[in-house]
Protein backbone atom coordinates (compact mmCIF):
# COMPACT_ATOMS: atom_id res chain seq x y z
CA UNK A 1 0.00 0.00 0.00
CA UNK A 2 1.26 3.58 -1.16
CA UNK A 3 1.82 6.04 1.63
CA UNK A 4 -1.66 7.86 2.07
CA UNK A 5 -2.38 11.80 2.58
CA UNK A 6 -4.53 9.96 4.96
CA UNK A 7 -5.58 6.43 6.27
CA UNK A 8 -8.94 7.93 6.58
CA UNK A 9 -10.36 10.54 4.35
CA UNK A 10 -14.36 11.98 5.32
CA UNK A 11 -16.04 13.38 3.11
CA UNK A 12 -18.43 15.81 4.46
CA UNK A 13 -18.26 17.73 8.17
CA UNK A 14 -21.81 17.28 8.80
CA UNK A 15 -22.71 15.34 12.65
CA UNK A 16 -21.91 11.41 11.08
CA UNK A 17 -18.57 13.30 9.18
CA UNK A 18 -17.60 15.17 12.32
CA UNK A 19 -17.96 12.14 14.66
CA UNK A 20 -16.63 9.81 12.61
CA UNK A 21 -13.61 11.96 12.47
CA UNK A 22 -13.40 11.53 16.25
CA UNK A 23 -13.91 7.90 15.95
CA UNK A 24 -11.56 7.72 13.78
CA UNK A 25 -8.54 10.00 15.06
CA UNK A 26 -9.13 8.19 18.50
CA UNK A 27 -8.61 4.77 16.77
CA UNK A 28 -4.76 6.12 16.05
CA UNK A 29 -5.62 6.89 12.25
CA UNK A 30 -4.79 9.29 10.37
CA UNK A 31 -7.80 11.51 9.61
CA UNK A 32 -8.63 14.12 7.04
CA UNK A 33 -12.77 15.70 6.72
CA UNK A 34 -13.03 17.14 3.15
CA UNK A 35 -16.05 20.10 3.45
CA UNK A 36 -17.15 22.79 0.82
CA UNK A 37 -18.38 24.55 3.50
CA UNK A 38 -18.10 25.07 7.00
CA UNK A 39 -18.35 22.43 9.74
CA UNK A 40 -21.21 21.16 10.75
CA UNK A 41 -23.43 20.96 7.75
CA UNK A 42 -27.60 21.21 8.07
CA UNK A 43 -26.66 21.20 11.41
CA UNK A 44 -25.45 25.08 11.26
CA UNK A 45 -29.14 26.11 10.49
CA UNK A 46 -30.92 24.48 13.50
CA UNK A 47 -32.36 27.16 15.53
CA UNK A 48 -33.15 25.01 18.89
CA UNK A 49 -31.60 21.48 19.37
CA UNK A 50 -34.06 20.23 21.53
CA UNK A 51 -34.09 16.23 20.91
CA UNK A 52 -30.34 15.15 20.85
CA UNK A 53 -30.14 12.94 24.22
CA UNK A 54 -27.98 14.64 26.71
CA UNK A 55 -28.70 17.94 25.97
CA UNK A 56 -31.05 19.75 28.01
CA UNK A 57 -31.65 22.70 28.07
CA UNK A 58 -31.88 22.70 24.11
CA UNK A 59 -28.42 24.12 22.29
CA UNK A 60 -28.36 26.04 18.81
CA UNK A 61 -27.16 24.07 16.07
CA UNK A 62 -24.37 25.84 15.49
CA UNK A 63 -23.23 25.23 19.31
CA UNK A 64 -23.31 21.63 18.85
CA UNK A 65 -21.87 21.76 15.47
CA UNK A 66 -18.69 23.41 16.73
CA UNK A 67 -18.12 21.65 20.18
CA UNK A 68 -18.06 18.30 17.15
CA UNK A 69 -15.45 19.97 15.53
CA UNK A 70 -13.37 21.02 18.42
CA UNK A 71 -13.69 17.20 19.57
CA UNK A 72 -12.25 16.11 16.47
CA UNK A 73 -9.32 18.27 16.16
CA UNK A 74 -8.44 17.35 19.77
CA UNK A 75 -8.14 14.14 18.61
CA UNK A 76 -5.73 14.35 15.61
CA UNK A 77 -8.35 14.77 13.07
CA UNK A 78 -7.66 17.42 9.73
CA UNK A 79 -9.78 19.99 7.66
CA UNK A 80 -9.70 20.48 4.22
CA UNK A 81 -12.07 23.21 2.55
CA UNK A 82 -12.59 21.72 -0.75
CA UNK A 83 -15.31 19.65 -2.41
CA UNK A 84 -14.61 15.66 -3.92
CA UNK A 85 -15.64 15.65 -7.98
CA UNK A 86 -15.14 12.23 -8.08
CA UNK A 87 -14.21 8.69 -6.48
CA UNK A 88 -12.01 6.41 -8.02
CA UNK A 89 -10.29 2.76 -6.85
CA UNK A 90 -7.26 1.49 -7.55
CA UNK A 91 -5.98 -1.58 -5.69
CA UNK A 92 -6.16 -1.23 -2.02
CA UNK A 93 -6.58 2.75 -2.46
CA UNK A 94 -8.98 5.12 -3.45
CA UNK A 95 -7.71 8.36 -5.02
CA UNK A 96 -10.23 11.59 -4.69
CA UNK A 97 -10.35 14.51 -7.13
CA UNK A 98 -11.05 17.99 -5.51
CA UNK A 99 -13.05 20.77 -7.14
CA UNK A 100 -9.84 22.83 -6.57
CA UNK A 101 -8.07 20.64 -8.87
CA UNK A 102 -5.90 18.60 -6.44
CA UNK A 103 -6.21 15.06 -5.70
CA UNK A 104 -5.99 13.17 -2.21
CA UNK A 105 -5.41 9.15 -1.74
CA UNK A 106 -5.86 6.81 0.93
CA UNK A 107 -7.08 2.95 1.46
CA UNK A 108 -10.25 4.10 3.54
CA UNK A 109 -13.33 6.84 2.81
CA UNK A 110 -16.73 7.84 4.69
CA UNK A 111 -18.86 9.49 2.66
CA UNK A 112 -20.77 12.03 4.59
CA UNK A 113 -22.06 14.55 2.24
CA UNK A 114 -25.68 14.49 3.25
CA UNK A 115 -27.99 15.98 1.47
CA UNK A 116 -28.87 18.85 -0.10
CA UNK A 117 -32.87 20.57 -0.39
CA UNK A 118 -35.67 19.61 -2.64
CA UNK A 119 -36.94 22.52 -4.73
CA UNK A 120 -40.50 23.14 -6.24
CA UNK A 121 -39.20 23.35 -9.83
CA UNK A 122 -42.24 26.50 -10.42
CA UNK A 123 -41.78 29.39 -12.24
CA UNK A 124 -39.74 32.04 -9.73
CA UNK A 125 -38.38 29.81 -7.36
CA UNK A 126 -34.75 30.29 -9.25
CA UNK A 127 -35.34 33.71 -10.11
CA UNK A 128 -36.26 34.81 -6.91
CA UNK A 129 -33.81 32.54 -5.41
CA UNK A 130 -32.06 35.23 -2.49
CA UNK A 131 -34.63 38.08 -2.91
CA UNK A 132 -37.66 36.25 -1.18
CA UNK A 133 -36.78 32.44 -1.76
CA UNK A 134 -34.94 30.33 0.87
CA UNK A 135 -34.45 26.90 2.19
CA UNK A 136 -33.38 28.39 5.68
CA UNK A 137 -35.23 29.83 8.07
CA UNK A 138 -32.38 30.68 10.81
CA UNK A 139 -30.55 32.59 7.43
CA UNK A 140 -32.80 34.89 6.08
CA UNK A 141 -36.08 34.41 8.41
CA UNK A 142 -34.75 38.13 10.11
CA UNK A 143 -35.16 39.88 7.11
CA UNK A 144 -39.02 39.30 6.72
CA UNK A 145 -40.17 40.61 10.40
CA UNK A 146 -43.59 41.21 10.62
CA UNK A 147 -44.26 40.64 7.45
CA UNK A 148 -46.30 38.02 5.36
CA UNK A 149 -44.41 34.72 4.74
CA UNK A 150 -45.36 31.45 3.33
CA UNK A 151 -43.76 28.01 4.10
CA UNK A 152 -44.22 24.84 1.71
CA UNK A 153 -43.97 21.59 3.36
CA UNK A 154 -45.54 19.27 5.89
CA UNK A 155 -42.66 17.51 7.40
CA UNK A 156 -40.69 18.31 10.61
CA UNK A 157 -38.22 20.74 8.66
CA UNK A 158 -41.06 22.27 7.23
CA UNK A 159 -43.37 22.71 10.79
CA UNK A 160 -39.96 23.52 12.62
CA UNK A 161 -39.26 26.12 10.68
CA UNK A 162 -42.71 27.77 10.54
CA UNK A 163 -42.62 27.83 14.37
CA UNK A 164 -39.21 29.76 14.20
CA UNK A 165 -40.70 32.32 11.72
CA UNK A 166 -43.54 32.42 13.70
CA UNK A 167 -41.28 34.28 16.65
CA UNK A 168 -40.51 36.64 13.92
CA UNK A 169 -43.78 37.66 12.04
CA UNK A 170 -47.41 36.71 13.10
CA UNK A 171 -48.30 36.00 9.58
CA UNK A 172 -46.72 32.62 8.39
CA UNK A 173 -48.93 30.59 6.03
CA UNK A 174 -47.88 27.10 6.29
CA UNK A 175 -48.86 24.96 3.34
CA UNK A 176 -49.06 21.33 2.61
CA UNK A 177 -50.32 19.23 -0.56
CA UNK A 178 -51.59 16.48 1.78
CA UNK A 179 -54.34 16.31 4.02
CA UNK A 180 -52.27 15.92 6.42
CA UNK A 181 -48.12 16.72 8.54
CA UNK A 182 -45.88 14.26 7.89
CA UNK A 183 -44.37 15.74 10.93
CA UNK A 184 -44.09 13.55 13.68
CA UNK A 185 -46.64 14.28 16.27
CA UNK A 186 -45.33 16.64 19.00
CA UNK A 187 -43.55 18.81 16.41
CA UNK A 188 -47.39 18.76 14.00
CA UNK A 189 -49.32 19.61 17.59
CA UNK A 190 -47.09 22.41 18.71
CA UNK A 191 -47.74 24.04 14.82
CA UNK A 192 -51.09 23.82 14.79
CA UNK A 193 -51.60 25.41 18.02
CA UNK A 194 -49.42 28.48 16.92
CA UNK A 195 -51.91 31.49 16.92
CA UNK A 196 -49.02 33.27 14.26
CA UNK A 197 -49.15 30.00 11.95
CA UNK A 198 -52.19 29.70 9.58
CA UNK A 199 -52.57 25.93 8.49
CA UNK A 200 -53.29 25.26 5.24
CA UNK A 201 -53.96 21.14 3.93
CA UNK A 202 -54.36 20.41 0.27
CA UNK A 203 -53.32 23.34 -0.81
CA UNK A 204 -49.98 23.41 -3.95
CA UNK A 205 -48.18 26.57 -4.79
CA UNK A 206 -47.93 26.62 -8.42
CA UNK A 207 -45.83 30.56 -9.32
CA UNK A 208 -43.76 32.79 -7.19
CA UNK A 209 -44.31 36.09 -9.17
CA UNK A 210 -42.78 39.45 -8.20
CA UNK A 211 -40.44 42.18 -9.78
CA UNK A 212 -37.49 42.97 -8.05
CA UNK A 213 -38.48 40.74 -4.87
CA UNK A 214 -40.90 38.28 -4.11
CA UNK A 215 -44.59 39.85 -3.99
CA UNK A 216 -47.14 37.44 -4.28
CA UNK A 217 -47.52 33.54 -4.52
CA UNK A 218 -50.35 31.60 -7.39
CA UNK A 219 -51.95 28.55 -5.32
CA UNK A 220 -54.25 25.80 -6.20
CA UNK A 221 -56.44 24.15 -3.87
CA UNK A 222 -56.52 20.32 -4.64
CA UNK A 223 -60.08 19.71 -3.64
CA UNK A 224 -61.54 22.31 -6.25
CA UNK A 225 -58.71 22.81 -8.14
CA UNK A 226 -58.94 26.55 -7.39
CA UNK A 227 -56.29 29.01 -8.65
CA UNK A 228 -56.26 32.49 -6.33
CA UNK A 229 -52.78 34.98 -5.67
CA UNK A 230 -52.27 35.85 -2.66
CA UNK A 231 -49.80 38.85 -1.34
CA UNK A 232 -46.45 37.63 0.10
CA UNK A 233 -43.02 38.76 1.01
CA UNK A 234 -41.49 35.35 1.38
CA UNK A 235 -41.40 31.90 0.92
CA UNK A 236 -39.45 29.16 2.55
CA UNK A 237 -39.44 25.77 1.02
CA UNK A 238 -39.10 22.51 3.13
CA UNK A 239 -40.41 19.65 1.01
CA UNK A 240 -37.67 17.52 1.32
CA UNK A 241 -34.05 16.88 0.39
CA UNK A 242 -32.08 14.34 -2.31
CA UNK A 243 -28.80 12.93 -1.30
CA UNK A 244 -25.57 14.39 -2.27
CA UNK A 245 -23.47 11.38 -4.27
CA UNK A 246 -23.69 12.43 -7.43
CA UNK A 247 -20.04 12.42 -7.44
CA UNK A 248 -19.95 8.59 -6.74
CA UNK A 249 -21.48 7.72 -10.18
CA UNK A 250 -17.99 7.95 -11.76
CA UNK A 251 -16.42 5.32 -9.09
CA UNK A 252 -14.46 3.67 -11.30
CA UNK A 253 -12.09 0.06 -10.63
CA UNK A 254 -9.31 1.32 -12.38
CA UNK A 255 -7.83 -2.04 -13.94
CA UNK A 256 -10.67 -3.81 -12.38
CA UNK A 257 -13.92 -3.71 -14.18
CA UNK A 258 -15.41 -6.30 -12.15
CA UNK A 259 -15.31 -4.26 -8.90
CA UNK A 260 -18.94 -3.82 -8.22
CA UNK A 261 -20.52 -0.25 -8.28
CA UNK A 262 -22.05 1.48 -5.14
CA UNK A 263 -25.33 0.29 -4.64
CA UNK A 264 -27.77 2.68 -4.12
CA UNK A 265 -31.95 3.05 -3.75
CA UNK A 266 -34.72 3.97 -5.68
CA UNK A 267 -34.39 7.65 -4.65
CA UNK A 268 -30.23 8.03 -5.01
CA UNK A 269 -29.20 7.57 -1.18
CA UNK A 270 -26.30 4.80 -0.23
CA UNK A 271 -27.05 1.36 0.37
CA UNK A 272 -24.51 -0.14 3.21
CA UNK A 273 -25.10 -3.13 6.04
CA UNK A 274 -25.00 -2.49 9.26
CA UNK A 275 -21.78 -1.98 9.56
CA UNK A 276 -22.08 1.33 7.33
CA UNK A 277 -20.27 -0.64 4.45
CA UNK A 278 -20.99 -0.32 1.10
CA UNK A 279 -20.42 -2.67 -1.61
CA UNK A 280 -17.42 -1.07 -2.39
CA UNK A 281 -14.12 -2.74 -0.31
CA UNK A 282 -12.79 0.25 2.36
CA UNK A 283 -15.94 2.69 0.77
CA UNK A 284 -18.43 3.55 4.10
CA UNK A 285 -21.40 5.79 4.12
CA UNK A 286 -22.68 7.60 7.10
CA UNK A 287 -25.40 10.05 7.89
CA UNK A 288 -28.20 11.73 5.84
CA UNK A 289 -26.51 10.24 2.49
CA UNK A 290 -27.20 7.03 3.60
CA UNK A 291 -30.39 4.68 3.00
CA UNK A 292 -32.06 5.17 6.75
CA UNK A 293 -35.16 4.71 7.55
CA UNK A 294 -35.19 7.93 9.86
CA UNK A 295 -33.23 11.35 9.31
CA UNK A 296 -31.98 13.12 12.76
CA UNK A 297 -28.27 13.97 13.83
CA UNK A 298 -28.55 11.31 16.76
CA UNK A 299 -29.00 8.81 13.86
CA UNK A 300 -25.96 10.68 12.13
CA UNK A 301 -23.44 10.63 15.07
CA UNK A 302 -24.39 7.21 15.34
CA UNK A 303 -23.61 6.29 12.24
CA UNK A 304 -20.30 7.99 11.87
CA UNK A 305 -19.01 6.37 14.89
CA UNK A 306 -19.80 3.04 13.37
CA UNK A 307 -18.42 3.84 9.93
CA UNK A 308 -15.42 4.99 11.71
CA UNK A 309 -14.65 1.75 13.52
CA UNK A 310 -15.92 -0.26 10.43
CA UNK A 311 -13.18 1.73 8.83
CA UNK A 312 -10.43 1.48 11.02
CA UNK A 313 -11.46 -2.38 11.36
CA UNK A 314 -10.61 -2.68 7.59
CA UNK A 315 -7.53 -0.48 7.22
CA UNK A 316 -5.87 -2.92 9.68
CA UNK A 317 -6.78 -5.62 8.03
CA UNK A 318 -5.05 -4.12 4.98
CA UNK A 319 -1.74 -4.23 7.39
CA UNK A 320 -2.56 -7.31 8.47
CA UNK A 321 -2.93 -6.00 12.16
CA UNK A 322 -5.50 -7.13 14.66
CA UNK A 323 -8.24 -4.58 15.35
CA UNK A 324 -10.94 -4.97 17.83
Amino acid sequence: MNTPDAELIILGGGPAGLTAAQYGARANLSVLVIEQLAPGGQALLIDKLENYPGIAPDMSGYDFAEGLRRQAEEFGAQFLSDSALSLEKKGDSFRITLGSGGTLEGPGVIVATGTKHRTLNIPGEAEFYGRGVSYCAACDGPFFKNKKIFVVGGGDAACGEAQYLARLSPQVVLIHRRDRFRAQKAIAERTLKNSHIEVRFNTRMLEIRGDRQVSSVVLEGNDMGTRYEEDAAAVFVFTGTVPQAAFLSGLSSGSSPALPQCGYDENGYILTDQTMATTVPGLFAAGDVRATPFRQVVVAAGEGAVAAHSAAAYIAALKGEAYR
